[in-house]
């Protein structure tokens, strides 16, 4: 089996290096090997982490620094932030990867740092430090058993939130609720970003959202995908420091024309099943 040894820390994370030794019976590190069921493992498997920013500096020195170990690669794709973020970020772990983002919306940077990851296994995490850098493993976890996409819920037992609005809950449940109607599944959370797949499969479902409603694309297409898909309990903490870039009637909005258009096939049908005789455009939404 591989194990995983972290190197002492003098400045950022320390260094990772996979060795041919025993690993302990009681370990919290998945072996990073192909699922039995694919055949015999040829290689580890490496894991990649993809995090949005925008005027995050307060908050991603803290999110590196406590990084699994686990982890081969971040890749921070930064938003134009004005705040000295990217420099923080580069402090607090100097082999990050900076993506510049030239256009906003948090679609726009997750897309850009899928296609700048390397990892055979990628995960998705926020730069605010509301989602434990250290569930990280427990995602992979599932990775490794066989599962294809696996998507962190705050509403299975043991999971949970600080972080969420009155508000947001009642719309986050309403979409949820309409999202298994419409697609004939049991998920118990729909908006919340904290998933990880394989980067094989991720690149198979042609993502082309720009904002938020990203994370309800990839769970609607990974479903119509035929993908393994399994919900996992994450807890989320309140943001350390500054305010959400979410707008909650806005993005909610979004996430709505989102399911919709995929369950009817488009904008049109999907606007004529929710009674709108017209709405804002792409551009219009982000100005």
């Amino acid at each position: 089996m591989l194990s995983l040894t972290r190197f002492p820390r003098t400045r950022g994370p320390g260094r990772i290096a996979i060795t041919a030794e025993p690993r302990p019976e009681v370990s919290d590190a998945p072996d990073l090997a192909a699922p039995a069921h694919a055949g015999p493992p040829v290689r580890a498997l490496s894991v990649s982490v993809v995090i949005p920013t925008k005027n995050e500096a307060p908050n991603i020195g803290w999110v590196l620094e406590h990084m699994h170990p686990i982890v081969d690669e971040v890749i921070v794709v930064d938003g134009l932030s004005t705040d000295g973020t990217v420099e923080a970020a580069r402090l607090a772990r100097p082999d990050v990867v900076i993506v510049d983002q030239p256009r906003p919306g948090k679609g726009e940077a997750l897309r850009a740092g899928f296609a700048a990851a390397t990892g055979d296994l990628v995960v998705m995490l926020d730069a605010d430090g509301s989602m434990d850098p250290n569930e990280i493993v427990r995602f992979v976890e599932q990775l490794v058993d066989g599962h294809d996409f696996v998507k962190g819920s705050r509403y299975l037992p043991g999971g949970g939130t600080a972080d969420i609005t009155l508000m947001r809950t009642v719309g986050n449940r309403g979409l949820t609720q309409l999202a298994n109607l419409l697609f004939r599944t049991r998920y118990t959370e729909l908006c919340y970003g904290y998933m990880a797949f394989r980067r094989s499969r991720i690149d198979q479902l042609g993502l082309t959202s720009t904002g938020f409603e990203i994370e309800t694309e990839i769970v609607v297409k990974a479903h119509r995908a035929g993908l393994a898909i399994v919900e996992i309990p994450s807890y989320e903490s309140p943001r350390r420091n500054g305010s959400s870039n979410l707008n909650t009637f806005r993005d909610g909005w979004r996430v709505l024309r989102t399911l919709l258009r995929h369950r009817f096939g488009s904008e049109e049908a999907a606007m004529t099943f929710a009674g709108e005789e017209g709405l804002m455009n792409d551009e219009a939404e982000q100005a």
